[in-house]
């Protein structure tokens, strides 16, 4: 498991677009893809960046990506569960060493680029690249008419490096945004984790909410979920990152059964902590769950279990530390 990733700025260049693309960013060997998620199978990609990138007299390795995803680009009425948005993604992948990022923005018109345009208005007259690395599954171009075998094809005539890199699979399980998606849907974060390589964080800004958990003892930094985020319901042992520190914590989600059966919204007390959070961003970083979502017949009833659940979740923490160390 990777150490943690920090609130904290990164180290590589950040470019929009490829039309302004300056020399000195020119000549990189680039990783394509969406990676949502970054993980496992595309850290297996950023390696192959790296290595490739060593080969070159720029010397510099990095990632072009698109957004918006381009599934919510074709299907913008249908919530899309995106596992890291633009700026978690481009922290991790300033974690895994990457030089720079290229971030395409997903219109019409790169939609409709025919595989061979795309490659000599992006890759070649925009980019410049040296080499590009790529999934053995990629698809480029409209009607993603550009395979791994064009592509090639597209290096040898043009001069720059192609790689491909063949499915990573863990214990028999494919290593994909999907299926990283289907473990969170079931709760296994642990699961999610294995698969990612790091552990599944969800980020926004602190709301208030109805202030029961400060009249129950437990007071809560509220938070609405991106559309279409599918975690199941439940409580959760997670690490909640602040301006001020990280600092662990007990993450509800769920419709509060035992009283109003509302919208999800997910709830974290902040154990050790003492502060106002109203209006900051957060990210919560999921460690376990500790058990699904159910009714209490009443409020000293849910105090009782609560009780029960910050002992469970400390335990877990404190065990979660001295695995990582």
């Amino acid at each position: 498991m990777d150490p943690l990733i920090s609130f904290t700025g990164v180290t590589m260049n950040v470019i929009h677009g490829f039309d302004h693309v300056p020399m000195s960013a020119r000549g990189a060997a680039l990783a394509i893809g969406n990676f949502d998620g970054v993980h496992r199978g595309h850290q297996a990609l950023l390696r192959a960046t790296r290595d490739a990138a060593r080969g070159l007299a720029s010397g510099l390795s990095g990632v072009m990506v698109f957004e918006p995803h381009p599934r919510q680009f074709f299907n913008p009425s249908r919530p899309f569960f995106e596992l890291t948005p633009l700026d978690q993604k481009v922290r991790l992948l300033d974690r895994f060493g990457m030089s720079m990022v290229v971030v395409i923005p997903f219109s019409a018109m790169i939609a409709g680029l025919e595989a061979e345009t795309f490659v000599e208005r992006v890759l070649v007259a925009g980019l410049g690249v040296g080499h590009v690395v790529v999934g053995y599954d990629f698809h480029y171009g409209r009607g993603r008419g550009g395979t791994v075998e064009t592509l090639r094809e597209a290096g040898r005539t043009y001069g720059f490096g192609v790689t491909i890199i063949d499915q990573i699979a863990d214990a028999g399980e494919v290593v994909s945004s999907s299926a990283i998606r289907a473990e969170l849907a079931q709760g296994d974060v642990r699961g999610a984790a294995e698969l990612l390589g790091h552990h599944w964080r969800a980020a926004g800004k602190v709301v208030s909410g109805a202030q029961r958990g400060t009249g129950l003892g437990y007071p809560t930094a509220n938070m609405a979920l991106s559309a279409g985020t599918t975690l199941a319901h439940g409580i959760y042992a997670v690490r909640v990152h602040t301006a001020d520190g990280v600092f662990g914590g007990a993450a509800y989600l769920g419709t509060r059964p035992t009283f109003d059966g509302g919208m999800p919204v997910l709830e974290t007390f902040l154990l050790d902590f003492s502060g106002d959070l109203y209006g900051r961003r957060i990210e919560v970083e999921f460690i376990e769950r500790i058990r699904g979502d159910r009714q209490f017949d009443s409020a000293e009833a849910l105090v009782a279990q609560m009780d029960l659940d910050v002992a469970e979740i400390r335990r877990v923490l404190a065990q979660t530390l001295v695995e990582r160390s």
